[in-house]
């Protein structure tokens, strides 16, 4: 079971690169029909380099080259079978875009019960770097284990 002396211990930093065609399948997949996210003159011409990321597809890179199931039950100790995605938020300080090269450094910032110890919950912050070392957004989400 997690406990306190988890926050501060890092979760590791992977890295990968972001592809024009996971883009593309991702904003299909949610119905963006903004043409910015697909085609890549309509990006230009709305003045970005390339497809940007759309908002949530970070998380969908931040678990690449990652070995969740390690961390979940090894590390937190959780059963795969007891767990939620409790919560996710973003803070974003600038746009990533196909082709950049991404940084996800990962630590466990929070752990806590609550209903007297019926469910405990490890929050997790992941700060996203560009391959300029640019700040792009900070991940934050939460598991919950009954």
């Amino acid at each position: 079971m997690p406990d306190k002396s988890l926050i501060g211990r890092s979760l590791g930093v992977t890295t990968c690169e972001v592809e024009k065609g996971r883009l593309r399948f991702f904003a299909k997949a949610i119905g963006e029909t903004d043409p910015v996210y697909t085609d890549e003159d309509a990006a230009r011409n709305a003045g970005h380099s390339s497809l940007p990321v759309p908002p949530s597809f970070l998380m969908c890179l931040e678990d690449e080259g990652r070995d969740s199931d390690h961390i979940v039950q090894d590390i937190f100790g959780f059963d795969l079978g007891r767990i939620l995605h409790a919560e996710q938020g973003f803070d974003y300080h600038g746009l990533a875009y196909a082709g950049d090269v991404l940084t996800f450094d990962t630590r466990v910032v929070d752990v806590y019960e609550k209903k007297g110890g019926a469910l405990t919950f490890v929050v997790q912050q992941t700060r996203v770097t560009n391959q300029e070392g640019q700040h792009i957004a900070d991940i934050r989400s939460s598991l919950v284990q009954r």
